[in-house]
C-alpha cells in the first residue's frame, strides 16, 4: 500500500479539494452512505451533508464500505434536507439533483462550468430526491440507462456523477 502514495487523513483535510459537495437526501442504507463516503474521499469531494434520516458516523455499517473515509471527508448533519440546500445556497452552490424527472438533463449533455461549486443531491433508495428539494435544484441530471431497470443503486449513481463532474472540470490536478 505504501508504494501507492496515498496521503493520510490529517494531509487529505489540509489538501485542495474537488469544489463538490454530496448531499445524502434521506439515504437508509449504512451501507450506501459509506460507499459515497469512500467515492467522496476517492476524488477529494469537499463535504457531505447528510439529512434526514441518513445515517451518520460513527458507525459500524457505515465503516463496513466507508473502510476509514469517515476520517478525511468533513461531513454535517441537516435534519431537513430543503435546509442543507438553503445553507449551500447562501454559500454560491450550484444545486444539482441526481433524478429522473420531465425535464432532467441527461448527464452527457450536462456543461460543468469552471469555477462553479456544485451541490449533487443524491435521493432515497426507494422515493428518490424530494419534490420540495428537486423544486430548489438549478438543474436535475439523469444518468443515461439502457437495460430493463429503471435506477441504479445510490451509491453507483453518485460514483458515475462525481467521475462525470471530476472529468469535465479538468480536477485530475488536485
Amino acid at each position: 500500500m505504501e508504494g501507492l502514495g496515498r496521503i493520510s487523513p490529517d494531509q487529505f483535510k489540509k489538501s485542495k479539494k474537488a469544489p463538490i459537495c454530496i448531499v445524502l437526501d434521506n439515504i437508509r442504507s449504512l451501507q450506501n452512505v459509506g460507499s459515497i463516503f469512500r467515492t467522496s474521499d476517492a476524488f477529494r469531494i469537499e463535504r457531505i451533508l447528510l439529512c434526514g434520516i441518513t445515517g451518520q458516523p460513527p458507525s459500524r455499517e457505515i465503516e463496513k464500505t466507508a473502510l476509514g473515509a469517515t476520517e478525511s471527508v468533513d461531513y454535517h448533519y441537516f435534519k431537513k434536507t430543503e435546509d442543507a440546500v438553503k445553507a449551500l445556497k447562501a454559500e454560491n452552490w450550484r444545486i444539482v439533483s441526481i433524478e429522473q424527472t420531465t425535464n432532467s438533463i441527461s448527464l452527457e449533455k450536462f456543461k460543468v462550468q469552471p469555477n462553479e461549486k456544485y451541490a449533487l443531491v443524491l435521493g432515497n433508495e426507494v422515493f428518490g430526491v424530494q419534490d420540495a428539494v428537486i423544486a430548489m435544484s438549478d438543474a436535475v441530471i439523469e444518468i443515461p440507462q439502457f437495460g430493463t431497470k429503471h435506477s441504479l443503486n445510490v451509491s453507483i449513481s453518485g460514483s458515475i456523477v462525481i467521475w462525470d463532474f471530476y472529468s469535465k472540470s479538468n480536477l485530475k490536478t488536485l
